[in-house]
């Protein structure tokens, strides 16, 4: 069975995330998504305060700006984060929007190869190693964290085009697709990424989040939507509430586990 989860928008006031996240796991959501918009709050500790105040809730960032976090400092986050909550932390980075990244004076001329290095960092840094590296963007000199996660965790990279879909399934572990695509768009993207997975000989599992508009409370339609997305290929599907919701998103969440979740099983 796919997995479900819903997102809290950004623009949800952060006093709101708690009843937020304690509505979803007390429903027995699955998981809770977070973005990380500019410029709204920091994903990371709206992420460990959701994890701290659930229990069996999984919480995903996805995703963040690369541009913004420096590779070593995203490490430490990610690492902390395992470590005091295995088992219910997913993280995901992308490229960033780039006019956000522009006004933040963190824009890169190629952010395809600041991904790339930036990949190959973070994920050997959670993986325990100590790394050197002079790449385009990315620069550290024998850094290894002092407190890894017992285990390397999976990294997930936010992908829209055919390129960071190839790269992702070369460089990532999953990826995470913004609203918006179908089950066509999640086919070619699954082929994509296994173009990516084969090129840099990978043959181990890719997962897949995909991110679903929901414009009404129609729980059957929303049901039908998740289903073709799962056989298209998606092993999560993340409803997307309307920016109608903000004023009571902890309905939404009720709206997904009372009445889209009962249809999906």
């Amino acid at each position: 069975m796919t997995t479900l989860g819903v997102v809290c928008l950004p623009q949800v006031p952060p006093e709101r995330l708690r009843d937020v996240a304690v509505a979803a796991d007390a429903g027995g959501l699955e998981e809770l998504w977070l973005w990380e918009d500019c410029f709204w709050g920091g994903a990371v500790p709206a992420c460990s305060a959701a994890l701290a105040w659930t229990t069996g809730l999984r919480v995903g960032i996805g995703v963040a700006p690369a541009p913004l976090r420096n590779v070593a400092s995203a490490a430490m986050d990610a690492a902390m984060l395992h470590r005091l909550f295995p088992g219910r932390v997913t993280i995901g980075v992308g490229h960033g929007i780039q006019s956000w990244m522009q006004q933040a004076g963190a824009a890169v001329e190629s952010p395809m190869t600041l991904l790339r290095e930036y990949l190959a960092a973070l994920r050997a840094l959670l993986a325990g190693r100590q790394l050197s590296s002079d790449g385009r963007y990315v620069h550290l000199d024998d850094v290894a964290l002092e407190w890894p996660p017992s285990e390397a965790p999976p990294v997930l990279v936010g992908a829209i085009g055919p390129r960071t879909l190839r790269l992702s399934g070369e460089a990532a572990d999953g990826t995470v697709l913004a609203a918006g695509n179908g089950p066509e768009d999640v086919g070619r993207a699954r082929e994509l990424i296994a173009e990516g997975q084969a090129a840099a000989g990978r043959v181990d599992g890719h997962r897949l989040v995909v991110y679903l508009n929901v414009a009404d409370h129609d729980a059957g339609h929303t049901a039908a939507a998740v289903s073709g997305l799962a056989e298209a290929g998606a092993d999560t599907v993340v409803l997307q509430p309307s920016l109608k919701d903000v004023d009571d998103p902890e309905r939404f969440v009720r709206f997904a586990v009372e009445r889209v979740r009962p249809l999906l099983s």
